[in-house]
């Protein structure tokens, strides 16, 4: 992948003034890392949307700031956005270095498509949508893909153990969570279970028939 590259300014308003920025079309952010100054940044918003879309929360980010010498390695950590218009209020990013290992969430990637939902009418349900590695910031994955095809069965899962990280990369999320597995769809449940009340009820019909007593001699004079 070619190099993503970011462009900042220092940022002087703080605080609440800031509304001021984003109507000017600049999007406030604070860079930050170990034994790193936080510093308070402005970005054009159309570049950031556009660094965003390319880069997520799992790829390296060339930032240059005006007044300093060379681009910053970082990467985006968390991103704030207006709860009912979903537009960018502020981001944060974090400035690594080369030569020591980071822990991020990456996204996890479904290719393939699962033969139980097609032959056996099943249904995928997605547990999870990102695992947490460890690597250096060179070995970053921006993905890491998950494969359906390989989902046959009713009840079959994709646990995480099951994937096989690059070379570089290690995976802390707990191995034996299920990332997907194929359940019985709705209308095959209820079935089921009507079937399965149905045959306990016609049970325990026999079941009282069987343990009623018999009518005694003077009970039927």
């Amino acid at each position: 992948m070619d190099q993503i590259e970011l462009v900042a300014a220092s940022r002087d308003i703080l605080g609440k003034k800031v509304r001021f920025l984003r109507r000017q079309g600049l999007i406030p952010a604070n860079l930050y890392g170990h034994n790193v100054e936080s510093t308070a940044l402005q970005i054009e918003a159309s570049q950031l949307k556009h660094t965003l879309i390319k880069a997520g929360k799992s790829s390296l980010i060339a930032l240059k700031v005006d007044g300093t010498k060379g681009p910053k390695m970082v990467i985006v950590r968390d991103i704030q956005r207006e709860p009912l218009s979903g537009e960018l209020l502020h981001v944060d990013l974090y400035q690594v270095k080369m030569e020591e290992k980071i822990k991020l969430e990456v996204p996890l990637l479904f290719v393939g498509e699962a033969p139980a939902i097609k032959e056996r009418g099943g249904i995928l349900v997605q547990n999870m949508s990102s695992l947490e590695v460890e690597c250096l910031p060179a070995d970053m994955p921006h993905n890491i893909e998950v494969d359906l095809s390989v989902l046959e069965e009713i009840d079959q899962a994709v646990h995480v153990k099951d994937l096989r990280a690059d070379e570089g990369v290690t995976i802390l999320t707990d191995p034996e969570q299920a990332i997907v597995q194929i359940a019985r769809s709705r209308v095959e449940v209820e079935i089921a279970e009507e079937v399965a009340a149905a045959e306990a009820f016609a049970e325990a019909e026999v079941e009282e028939k069987v343990e009623a007593p018999e009518p005694t001699e003077e009970a039927a004079e």
